[in-house]
C-alpha cells in the first residue's frame, strides 16, 4: 500500500474521532473511527515496515485539535501543549500495541491487545499531574444518556470498552468482505450488530424502569453571568457579591434549602481570604446577613483562598513564598458550605486544571509555570485537598461539592458518594473559553457523574450552562450562555449506592494487570526469537 493511502487512512480516522464527539457530533462514527488505523497498522505490520507512531500521531493530532480547539481562549500555549502532547500520548499507546500484536502474534491477530493497552492508559492519564482526560472515549456518548444507563455498572471505562470491541468487529468484518470471506463476514456481521444494539436495548429498559425515590430537596441556582476577564477581578468584590445576593432573593422560598453560586464568586483582591480568620473578610460578613435573613438556607459558594504554611509543615510545589520574608502559603480554588451554626465547611478544589492551576514541578519543566493563564492574580500551582470532602447541612442532607474540573472524574466523584453524598453540586466558570464548544462539551460531563452514582446534580456555572439533571441524567431548566439567570427545582436526594461507587474504575484494575502481562510475554518472546535466530 503506498504511503499516500496509508496518510490518508490517518487523516479518516482522525477526521471520523472529530465528528463523533459531543455536543454536536454524530456518535455512532465512533464505533468506526479506529477502523481506519487498523488497516494501517496490518499494513505495516505485516510488511515490517515501521512509521505505525507518526501515523497514528496524525490521527490523533487531527481529533484533538478540531475538538479541544478552543483552549486557545484561555491560553495560547497551553492549548498547543495540550492537544500535542495529549496527541504524544495516545500514539504512544497504539504504537505500542502495533509492536505487541508483531511480536506476540506476528501481525496475524491480537487487536484485543489495544482494549487492555488503551483503558490502562486513560486510567493513569486520570490520576497524574498533566491530565487532561477530556478525550477519554466513554465521553462520546454523554450526549446520548438514555444508551448508557449501564454506566452505573461501569462507569465511562464501560463506554471505552463497548467502542474498541466494536471497532474491532467492524474491522474483522469489512476485512472478511475484502477477502471474499462470505460466511465469515455474516457471521462477524451478526455479532457487530448484536454488539452495538444490545447494550443501547439494555440501556433503554433501565432507563424507563429506574424510578427515583421521593425525598425532595429544593435548590436555587445562580447563574451571574459575569465576565471572568473585564469585571470578576476588576471590579468591587462587594458589588459582584450583592449582584448575587439580589438575584437570589428572587428565587428562594421558605422551602428552600440550598443556593448554589458559581466558582470563585468570593475574590477579594484587595485583603483576600485568609483561612486562620474567615470572618475577617468582608465579603464573608456580607453573605452572613444574607444567610441571617434566611437563616433556613445553606449556601455553597465558589472562593479564591489563601492558607499559611506553619513552621516545620512539610511543603509542597505548590507553596509561594511572601514577598521580603521567609515565610510561605498557599492558594486554593475553594468552595464553602455556610449556614447559620457559624462553622464553615471548606473543600479545596482537588483535581487542578493542568496548565492553569497545576504545572508541572519536575526540575527542567519547573519554568513552564510562568505560562500559566493569571486567573485574577493567582497564577501557577495551587494547593489541593488530598482527601475528598462531603458538606453537610443543618438537616442533615449531605452534598458533593465539585469544583469545575473535578467534574471530569468519575472515580473521584464516586468517592465522594462512598463517603455519604446524597446529592451533587458543581460550581464551575467556563467563562474563560468564549462561545465555543468547550462549555458545552464540560456541561455533559455532569450528565455522566449522575448517570455513574444516580445521585441528582445542582450545576451553577458563573457564564453557563447551569442546570439541574436528575438521577437519570435528564436536564431540566438548562440556562443560556451569556445570560444572567436564577433557577430553582426540587431534586431528589439519594443514598443507595451504585455497583460503580461500591467498586469504581475496577475495569481499569483488570486492564492493568493483563497489560502488563502482555507486555511482560511480548517481549519475552521477541528475546527469545532473537536468540534463536542467532543461534
Amino acid at each position: 500500500m503506498k504511503r499516500i493511502y496509508l496518510v490518508l487512512l490517518s487523516v479518516l480516522s482522525g477526521l471520523l474521532f472529530a465528528l463523533s464527539w459531543p455536543e454536536r457530533g454524530f456518535s455512532l462514527l465512533i464505533f468506526v473511527a479506529f477502523v481506519p488505523l487498523f488497516f494501517v497498522q496490518q499494513q505495516l505490520g505485516d510488511n515490517r515496515k515501521w512509521g505505525m507512531f507518526w501515523l497514528a500521531w496524525l490521527a490523533f493530532f487531527i481529533w484533538n485539535a478540531l475538538t479541544t480547539w478552543w483552549i486557545w481562549y484561555s491560553t495560547d500555549v497551553g492549548s498547543i501543549l495540550a492537544i500535542a502532547l495529549n496527541s504524544l500520548f495516545v500514539a504512544v499507546i497504539f504504537n505500542l500495541f502495533h509492536l505487541s500484536k508483531k511480536k506476540l502474534y506476528q501481525n496475524k491477530k491480537g487487536f484485543i491487545i489495544l482494549l487492555f493497552y488503551w483503558i490502562s492508559w486513560e486510567y493513569f492519564h486520570l490520576n497524574w499531574d498533566l491530565t487532561w482526560s477530556w478525550l477519554n472515549l466513554g465521553n462520546v456518548f454523554a450526549g446520548s444518556p438514555k444508551w448508557i444507563q449501564w454506566y452505573e455498572y461501569t462507569g465511562t471505562l464501560g463506554g471505552t470498552t463497548w467502542v474498541i470491541l466494536v471497532n474491532i468487529l467492524v474491522y474483522r468484518f469489512l476485512k472478511s468482505l475484502f477477502d471474499k470471506q462470505r460466511t465469515m463476514a455474516i457471521t462477524i456481521g451478526s455479532f457487530m450488530f448484536l454488539a452495538v444494539i444490545v447494550p443501547i436495548v439494555i440501556s433503554y429498559i433501565i432507563y424507563y424502569n429506574y424510578e427515583e425515590i421521593e425525598n425532595p430537596v429544593e435548590i436555587v441556582v445562580v447563574q451571574p453571568n459575569t465576565d471572568p476577564y473585564n469585571e470578576q477581578y476588576n471590579q468591587e468584590p462587594e458589588v459582584l457579591l450583592e449582584k448575587n445576593l439580589i438575584m437570589a432573593r428572587e428565587a428562594i422560598t421558605k422551602k428552600t434549602r440550598f443556593v448554589v453560586f458559581p466558582e470563585s464568586t468570593l475574590y477579594d483582591g484587595r485583603y483576600s481570604i485568609w483561612e486562620e480568620n474567615l470572618w475577617r473578610s468582608p465579603l464573608l460578613r456580607q453573605l452572613q446577613k444574607f444567610i441571617f435573613e434566611n437563616p433556613e438556607l445553606s449556601v455553597v459558594i465558589g472562593a479564591s483562598t489563601h492558607r499559611n504554611i506553619l513552621e516545620g509543615e512539610k511543603k509542597t510545589n505548590a507553596a509561594r513564598k511572601f514577598r521580603n520574608s521567609d515565610n510561605y502559603y498557599y492558594s486554593y480554588n475553594t468552595s464553602f458550605l455556610i449556614d447559620t451554626s457559624k462553622i464553615i465547611q471548606v473543600h479545596h478544589k482537588s483535581k487542578l486544571t493542568p496548565g492553569v492551576e497545576i504545572m508541572p514541578s519536575w526540575g527542567i519543566l519547573k519554568p513552564i509555570e510562568n505560562l500559566a493563564i493569571d486567573l485574577g492574580g493567582t497564577i501557577g500551582t495551587l494547593g489541593r485537598d488530598e482527601h475528598t470532602v462531603v458538606f453537610e447541612d443543618m438537616g442533615h442532607i449531605k452534598v458533593s461539592p465539585i469544583i469545575c474540573y473535578e467534574s471530569v472524574y468519575g472515580e473521584f466523584v464516586a468517592e465522594t458518594i462512598r463517603e455519604g453524598a446524597e446529592m451533587i453540586f458543581v460550581v464551575t466558570n467556563d467563562g474563560w473559553w468564549g462561545n465555543t464548544p468547550g462549555h458545552r462539551q464540560h456541561f455533559l460531563f455532569s450528565i455522566l457523574r449522575s448517570i455513574e452514582t444516580r445521585r441528582s446534580l445542582a450545576r451553577s456555572a458563573n457564564t453557563g450552562i447551569s442546570a439541574f439533571i436528575n438521577q437519570r441524567g435528564d436536564v431540566f431548566q438548562k440556562t443560556q450562555y451569556w445570560e444572567p439567570a436564577v433557577i430553582r427545582q426540587n431534586l431528589n436526594a439519594n443514598d443507595k449506592l451504585t455497583y460503580y461507587v461500591k467498586n469504581g474504575d475496577f475495569l481499569a484494575r483488570i486492564s492493568v494487570f493483563i497489560s502488563a502481562l502482555v507486555l511482560l510475554i511480548s517481549y519475552t518472546q521477541g528475546f527469545l526469537r532473537k536468540r534463536r535466530s542467532k543461534a
